[in-house]
């Protein structure tokens, strides 16, 4: 069954889609990235076991607009493992305290170059992992009844979790405004961060792709995960 592209307004105050080679620093790439915005569909309706999220296009509404930030950046993680026994009630959770001890080793201090007052049109579609292709239909309707509620598993966001992301689901026919007349040659843009060909788990290690981004007249074409315009890393699947 052929599935169906949703549609999506989405904006919000603050973003930041950061560049992979910008070890210490953030900077934003000038618009959403493909991974960022899965995860925002992700957020609204995502079942990893039985599909995943393929963006085909992303439509920039506003003129991308930089801003200087500095943020504390917690650096201990929480373990995958130590989340699900606090979900199932087995023991309570411990959140994390930056300074807790009354010095300054729990967190860091990094830059931020992030966006600012963003506006996208994000154009994806549903792809069943093997086995689920029966649910297509249920899938489609399923995500259409969320988002045109406004609900979601957990909040959006653009890029970082402390940048909310605001959707609406866009009405097939509905009048829309176009994108605005912005070329932009972004050059390797990222991809995702994880394997894209499988459904996924907790223990996979990270596996960047990447793709050459170009904006023209607004409007960022994003090639399937499968296409060989997607920069893999050597040696197949992680």
């Amino acid at each position: 069954m052929k599935s169906s592209t949703h549609t999506l307004k989405v904006w919000g105050e603050l973003a930041c889609f950061s560049r992979p080679e910008m070890k210490v620093e953030r900077f934003s790439y000038p618009v959403i990235t493909p991974s960022a915005a899965r995860g925002i569909f992700d957020a609204i309706y995502g079942k990893p076991v039985e599909f995943r999220w393929q963006v085909e296009r992303a439509e920039v509404l506003s003129p991308p607009s930089y801003i200087a930030l500095r943020r504390n950046e917690v650096k201990e993680k929480v373990s995958v493992s130590l989340v699900a026994q606090w979900m199932r009630g087995k023991s309570p959770p411990e959140p994390i305290l930056a300074d807790s001890d009354g010095d300054a080793t729990g967190r860091t201090q990094r830059q931020t170059m992030a966006l600012r007052d963003v506006h996208y049109r994000l154009h994806a579609r549903i792809v069943p992992w093997p086995g689920f292709e029966p649910m297509q239909s249920a899938f489609d309707e399923q995500f259409r009844r969320r988002a045109s509620k406004g609900k979601c598993f957990y909040h959006p966001f653009l890029g970082c979790r402390e940048f909310p992301a605001w959707f609406e689901l866009c009405e097939p026919g509905a009048a829309e405004p176009p994108p605005i007349g912005l070329d932009l040659d972004i050059g390797l843009m990222l991809y995702d961060i994880f394997n894209l060909s499988r459904p996924g788990h907790s223990t996979d290690r990270p596996y960047i792709t990447l793709f050459r981004a170009r904006v023209e007249k607004g409007v960022l074409e994003v090639p399937c995960f499968d296409d060989p315009a997607v920069i893999k890393p050597p040696g197949g699947a992680a």
